[in-house]
């Protein structure tokens, strides 16, 4: 009897395992992962039904899929990204176990060109071996929830395309299974070291044009403490004003912060919501921040030493970070905030960041930001002083790429030259024309050509200069005018001279808003001619080989300030006068032998201004006009007036130069806050002008009342009183 007992329970036992080996072979992924020996990727659409609207033409239906991805390899997948193409306008709802790699908030479009998905909050999945074929550390399976349009049943809503985003795989085709699922089988590439871990299991730190660091450097069991670290990569870019949002993935909310602030503080959600019931006994009148999609600001200077808010170096900007060229003192901002989290998360090892970054700024290009990886724990210097390092608790860093701007250029570009009466003026509507009435001007016609010195008058005290002008050259004006460009800034290169052995250029850079601006930058690509680049005069001047022969240009120290646009002298007749800063640079043709400056090779291809791309001219000057005596000494006053000196009180000396030297003082450097209290001084510059026939030179002098700006496109620059007394030092 005992025997026969025996024999039924070992029977039971034996179906039970067997039963057991059976469901766990089943949990290792579908059958047809069992004949990949890489990653596996599976979609399977399970149904869909129409939803209102009806809608014959576009009808949409509501469509579920589920995404599998199982690692049968030897090497563990570090932050698995898969490529879903849908292609029947999806909208996607919802994706339990992955977000969208670009940072988007759902619900989000993603019909158009289809999506990346990147695993969250399961990352990372190990190999079998590893795991010894554990389901729940190899595989995940995405449910999908959304909306198609046009693809109802029998027919099935599937992707165009599968594939595995992570580099250093090869994925074949997909094939297909029935009408509903797509299958394939990619393969680590023997020969590849990307998307591998440096030797502490941690993926290496990535490179882009803007690093975001979460530390975590404190943590107990129902708060931590993180340190948030913007750095700017990009030796062009530059942000103003920063905004960053992220979404909280774990129902965390935002208790305090140094060196920043919530742009919205409120508490609703969390008093009642489940934070407030979860935190019966936390004054939540002291916390910051419980929106699922905080958006953080920079703090102005005047809080930098704040026992309550600041006291955190690199804060408190108001915003602003420089490039490394710039400044690499102000290249990057950091801000302190402690988080709050909630169950099941408990226990101070439960630390996950936030996701779908996104920062912005004004006079800022876009970023788009991918999302957090965990890499090896950030070092500080320790607190103390000693000369030791902190180590964080948990890192993880977010890149963040500049995209092409989607809005309207902020700033454009005009051209001249020595050897054309014309300046091209910036393109119609380059900044935009949205406010503009169509019927009072022509979004679509050219802008007119006009004289260079008409650059300098605003774009709606300008209309008479140029009609002017178009009547002397015998040009067509088109009706309505051409409207104007509509930028804040624009930009003048204008090419100076062209001799055997180099060539010169000027630029000048005019602030037509409201608003100063601090540590401004310019950046010129020429990428035929930029290699010969020597020296900027009045500007701090570097050669980027590395961005297509790139010039960066800064203002010297106390001279990187491009003031607003103010007031002319006599508001009721006279136009604004822009804040102007200009230079003169020099380029050798060494290293450019054959370079065709005329030809188009002088001018830049593009041009950025505090990272900002600006809007280039569709034409160039001609070599067609050559300029005339009078021209000549037009382009004089232009750039004189650049100087912020009164162009009208400039007159050119028709005696012998050589001869009127003789009670001339020493060669001296003008310096603007020297000369804006001295309406006694007159200031004598040397000119030089070269063309064709010959060129010559000429002093000129101006009685200067107005503030001189750093002469960047003189030879010499010579002051006296009007007494004729020298003035000492440098002026």
């Amino acid at each position: 009897m005992a025997f026969g007992h025996f024999i039924v329970a070992f029977a039971v036992a034996v179906a039970f395992l067997a039963s057991l080996d059976a469901s766990f072979s089943q949990n290792l992924g579908p059958p047809a992962a069992s004949g990949c020996n890489g990653i596996f990727l599976s979609y399977n659409y399970t149904g869909g039904f129409p939803i209102p609207p009806n809608d014959t033409a576009n009808q949409p239906y509501r469509f579920q899929s589920a995404l599998t991805v199982v690692n049968n390899g030897l090497d563990e997948l570090q932050s698995w990204q898969v490529f879903v193409g849908f292609q029947h306008g999806e909208i996607l709802v919802s994706a339990d176990q992955a977000i969208l790699a670009d940072g988007t908030s759902l619900p989000a479009k993603v019909g158009n060109s289809g999506t990346f998905l990147a695993g969250f909050p399961m990352t990372n999945l190990k190999t079998a071996v590893e795991t010894a074929g554990d389901p729940t550390q190899t595989t995940v399976q995405v449910q999908l929830v959304g909306t198609e349009f046009g693809i109802g049943p029998p027919r099935v809503p599937l992707p165009a395309s599968l594939y595995l985003a992570n580099d250093g795989y090869s994925c074949p085709n997909y094939t297909m299974e029935g009408n509903t699922t797509m299958n394939l089988c990619c393969i680590r590439n023997l020969t590849s070291t990307s998307n591998s871990t440096v030797g502490d299991g941690f993926l290496p730190r990535q490179e882009g044009d803007l690093i975001i660091m979460y530390d975590v450097t404190k943590s107990s069991s129902t708060d931590y403490w993180a340190q948030v670290t913007i750095s700017n990569h990009n030796p062009l870019g530059r942000l103003d004003n920063w905004q960053l949002s992220w979404d909280w993935a774990r129902d965390e909310f935002i208790f305090g912060m140094r060196g920043a602030y919530p742009t919205l503080v409120d508490t609703t959600d969390c008093v009642f919501g489940k934070q407030g019931q979860h935190y019966t006994d936390l004054d939540f009148s002291l916390a910051l921040n419980c929106e699922k999609r905080p958006t953080i600001m920079d703090l102005p200077p005047s809080r930098a030493n704040d026992t309550n808010l600041g006291l955190v170096p690199f804060c408190c900007r108001n915003g602003t970070i420089l490039s490394s060229l710039t400044d690499p003192d102000k290249s990057k901002s950091t801000f302190l905030m402690h988080v709050y989290k909630m169950p099941p998360d408990l226990n101070r090892t439960a630390l996950t960041p936030p996701v779908n970054w996104q920062i912005n700024g004004t006079m800022s290009s876009n970023y788009q930001c991918q999302q957090p990886i965990p890499v090896s724990p950030s070092e500080f210097p320790d607190p103390t002083g000693l000369a030791s390092e902190t180590v964080a608790i948990s890192s993880w860093q977010v890149v963040c790429n500049l995209t092409r701007p989607r809005e309207s250029p902020k700033c454009c570009v005009s051209f001249s030259a020595f050897y054309n009466d014309s300046a091209v003026p910036c393109n119609t509507c380059a900044c935009g024309c949205n406010n503009v009435p169509s019927n009072t001007c022509s979004a679509t016609a050219p802008a007119l050509l006009l004289r260079p010195e008409t650059l300098l008058i605003p774009f709606e005290n300008r209309t008479k200069q140029a009609l002017a002008w178009s009547e002397m050259n015998r040009w067509l004006k088109p009706n309505p005018l051409p409207c104007g460009d509509n930028c804040g800034v624009s930009i003048n290169w204008h090419m100076l001279s062209d001799y055997q052995n180099g060539w010169t250029a000027r630029i000048s850079v005019f602030n037509w808003g409201e608003e100063n601006f601090a540590d401004w930058s310019v950046a010129v690509e020429l990428d035929k001619s930029g290699a010969g680049f020597e020296e900027a005069y009045s500007f701090n001047g570097t050669l980027l080989g590395d961005y297509n022969n790139s010039i960066f240009l800064k203002g010297l120290q106390n001279f990187n300030y491009l003031l607003a646009e103010k007031k002319g002298s006599n508001p009721k007749k006279d136009p604004p006068v822009p804040g102007s800063q200009q230079s003169v640079i020099l380029f050798s043709k060494k290293k450019t032998p054959g370079v065709n400056l005329v030809g188009g090779d002088g001018f830049p291809t593009r041009v950025l201004f505090n990272g900002e791309e600006c809007a280039i001219p569709r034409i160039l000057p001609s070599s067609g006009h050559k300029m005339s005596a009078s021209a000549r000494i037009t382009a004089v006053v232009f750039s004189l007036w650049l100087s912020e000196i009164n162009a009208e009180q400039w007159l050119a000396s028709t005696s012998n130069p050589s001869a009127s030297r003789e009670n001339e003082p020493s060669l001296l450097m003008a310096k603007a806050p020297d000369l804006e209290a001295r309406p006694d001084l007159e200031v004598w510059r040397h000119w030089p002008w070269t063309s064709k026939d010959g060129g010559g030179s000429a002093w000129m002098r101006s009685s200067v009342g107005l503030n001189v700006a750093p002469d960047v496109s003189t030879v010499g620059d010579r002051a006296r009183t009007r007494g004729g007394a020298e003035v000492s030092g440098p002026c």
